[in-house]
């Protein structure tokens, strides 16, 4: 029964985690400088490295992955921006509501309040 609030607290993570964030849009492309397109190239290239060498370098190389990984969101956020749509405040009640519960489901195999 504990493995079956685990999963149900787990969906429920990721249902609180799809309510929270769509209405989060990442654009690219927003201004014609050239430097733009590169810095795209350059943040799949970085993050591609970053989880690459954390997964098969060995351990005393994994500051490289780390490094190439910050460098790798560094360029999304330069080569992108975020445009946040409008949420109720009901819908963010609800959204935080099911995150909470979910985690304290998947943390502690428990109904919350019960």
């Amino acid at each position: 029964m504990r493995t079956l609030f685990k999963l149900i607290g787990f969906g429920l993570l990721m249902y609180s985690i799809y309510l929270l964030g769509h209405n989060i849009f990442f654009t690219t492309n927003i201004s014609p400088y050239w430097w733009r397109g590169i810095a795209a190239d350059a943040s799949v290239l970085f993050l591609a490295i970053g989880v690459l060498s954390l997964v098969f370098l060995p351990s005393e190389f994994k500051k490289i992955g780390w490094v190439s990984t910050a460098v790798g969101i560094l360029f999304v956020f330069a080569s992108s921006r975020a445009i946040l749509n409008p949420t109720s405040l009901w819908e963010f009640f609800y959204a935080f509501m099911v995150m909470a519960v979910g985690y304290r489901l998947f943390s502690t195999g428990r109904i919350p309040l019960l």
